[in-house]
Formats: structure tokens, sequence, C-alpha cells
């Protein structure tokens, strides 16, 4: 079984609007959001709330993908999540792959299509 380490504790809402959209949230929650990214490739990061709240970010798509919302789950392996969610009847949608940090994801979808992500820290972290 993959175990769930964390539970949901992460989010990304990708757009091609991310000023914007961070300042949406921004007015809407209070959140404030740090860049993180590249010129090419913003990725701004939504500061710690109160303890026990989850983080997340606003990415820049540059209009190569379509707007979208997704959550996470930290498991302490995704490949073996992966496995169950196909079994269980769900859908791959972007396999598992490590970024340079060494951290794993993998993004899913349930049996009514619903996305959301899976991912492993980097080891040791």
């Amino acid at each position: 079984m993959s175990t769930i380490t964390s539970g949901v504790n992460w989010f990304e809402v990708g757009t091609d609007r991310p000023e914007e959209t961070g300042r949406f949230y921004t007015d809407l929650f209070g959140w404030a959001f740090s860049e993180q990214g590249t010129p090419e490739a913003s990725y701004r990061v939504a500061e710690p709330g109160p303890e026990g709240s989850f983080q997340g970010a606003v990415r820049d798509t540059g209009g190569t993908s379509p707007n979208y919302a997704i959550f996470y789950v930290q498991v302490a392996d995704v490949a073996d999540a992966v496995r169950r969610a196909e079994g269980a009847g769900g859908k791959v949608l972007v396999p598992p792959k490590s970024n340079d940090d060494g951290l794993t994801f993998a993004h899913l979808a349930d049996p009514a299509g619903n996305h959301f992500g899976v991912y492993a820290p980097p080891p040791g972290a």
C-alpha cells in the first residue's frame, strides 16, 4: 500500500494570467506570494499560512496548456501510488518524473476524470 505521509499539503494553479490570478487569491484569502521561478517560467509560491494549513503556488503556463487547479498528496512511493491508482480504475496523466532537486511527482485522474497529483520529497529531505 502506498503510505500517505502528510495527506493533501500542496496545490498548484496553472494560468496564462499569473499576476491577475495571484492577486485574486491575495485579495480573497490574504495569501502572499514570492517568485521562485525564472523570467521564462514564473512560479509564485504562497507563503506559509497558519499552522496546519498547506502551501501552494501559481504557475505561469505561458498559454501552452489549459488553465488548471490541482491538489497534491504526499506519498512515500510515487510509482507505487501510480500502480495503485491504475488498479483502482484511475488513469495516469503525467507518469512519474523527478525535478532537478529530486522531488518525484505524477499527475493522475480518478475514475470520474478528476485530476490530482502525488509526490514524494527528495530522498533525505
